[in-house]
């Protein structure tokens, strides 16, 4: 459980990109009980759970969000130096899409992982980023990438961050990547196999919710999608996979236990 500002080496931040904002925001406020600050300048919104700052949401049609770009999820981690972990990330195999300074909050690098899923890192300034506690209901509590070469992104990622990776089987066949910082877990990683059908590399985002089924029912009342349904994974807890109305995947878990 993370409560508190995030370290460095955390995952800080989330940030949605996603058509008709309005209509999405209703429909997280009920399934996820958000609410939400405009930001200044009308770009976006801060995404606040229990009152905590937790995330952003942007519309996808802004101006300012290059063409072609999916409605997703983008995960941010907390780092000392962005043009630093832009470097390293080169050096490793890593593609930089463009490092930039966000007002006098912080600097994000936008980076991509050698298998191509995205991962940004945030330098903060004046904005440090979420404070809200992982497990509260709506709050997002765990990060995981899912990966075409398990090796290569295995090596990207604890070179990049310092994480060690601990390898466990929570079923039976399954491989998965639990990353640790200091011994803490911050994220996982499992590789894409073919009944997934055809997935990109990617970073998912599962929100913490206190009844998983109960979720699941909301969000299809809503118009979203179920794209796995309710699951149970041994000593971890209960999840499934949802599609937003407006076409944003995400995941919802209700831990039995947290992974470590």
């Amino acid at each position: 459980m993370t409560t508190g500002t995030r370290k460095v080496g955390e995952f800080s931040w989330f940030n949605m990109l996603t058509p008709q904002p309005d209509k999405a925001r209703a429909f997280y406020t009920e399934l996820l009980g958000w609410t939400f600050d405009e930001m200044p300048g009308n770009i976006g919104y801060t995404v606040r759970v229990g009152g905590k700052e937790a995330g952003g949401m942007f519309d996808l049609a802004a101006p300012q969000t290059p063409p072609g770009t999916p409605a997703e999820i983008g995960v941010v981690v907390r780092v000392d130096s962005a043009d630093a972990m832009a470097k390293k990330a080169q050096s490793l195999g890593g593609t930089v899409r463009q490092v930039f300074d966000v007002f006098d909050h912080g600097r994000l690098a936008v980076i991509d992982d050698p298998n191509g899923a995205n991962i940004d890192v945030w330098e903060a300034r004046k904005h440090v980023g979420a404070d809200v506690d992982s497990q509260a209901h709506g709050a997002p509590t765990w990060f995981e990438t899912m990966t075409s070469d398990v090796a290569k992104a295995t090596k990207f990622y604890t070179s990049l961050f310092g994480w060690t990776a601990e390898v466990k089987e929570p079923v039976p066949g399954m491989k998965y990547t639990l990353f640790k910082q200091a011994g803490k877990p911050v994220g996982g990683l499992m590789g894409i196999v073919p009944s997934m059908g055809p997935v990109k590399p990617h970073w998912a985002v599962n929100f913490a919710v206190r009844d998983v089924d109960a979720a699941a029912s909301t969000a299809t009342r809503l118009g979203a999608k179920i794209t796995v349904p309710p699951t149970d994974i041994p000593t971890v807890g209960r999840f499934c996979g949802i599609m937003s109305p407006q076409g944003v995947a995400f995941y919802v878990l209700k831990w039995s236990m947290p992974m470590g």
